[in-house]
């Protein structure tokens, strides 16, 4: 088996998760997480619309961990996001992380909205 090292460019992976917390960067970051291209930026959660529309011009498609279990995100954030040109997929927060991580690795462009398990 040929294995080759992944490299992320500027954009850091998700290492890890825990109840309440992330590890991004070898920093256990507490709360809710939004990872973006160009890094880690502050996120107050499923309230905070204005953080995750300023990304359209920037990504592809948002990948949106709802926590331990999947569930809506509010009706006016996906129809905004959507009209902005912004794939919105959302999930648990683990598959969430994982997702993003395998898709950054290939160099798309993606961001991360996450709420801690």
């Amino acid at each position: 088996m040929r294995l080759n090292e992944i490299t992320y460019s500027d954009a850091m992976p998700v290492e890890g998760y825990g109840p309440g917390f992330f590890r991004i960067g070898g920093q256990a970051v507490d709360g809710p997480v939004c990872m973006t291209p160009r890094g880690r930026i502050g996120w107050g959660g499923l309230s905070d619309e204005d953080t995750l529309l300023a990304l359209a011009d920037s990504i592809d498609v948002l990948f949106v961990g709802t926590g331990r279990d999947i569930a809506f995100l509010p009706q006016s954030l996906t129809e905004r996001l959507e009209q902005a040109g912004v794939g919105v997929e959302v999930m648990n927060s683990p598959s969430a992380c994982r997702t993003y991580n395998v898709l950054l690795a290939e160099g798309r462009r993606v961001a991360l909205a996450v709420l801690p398990v």
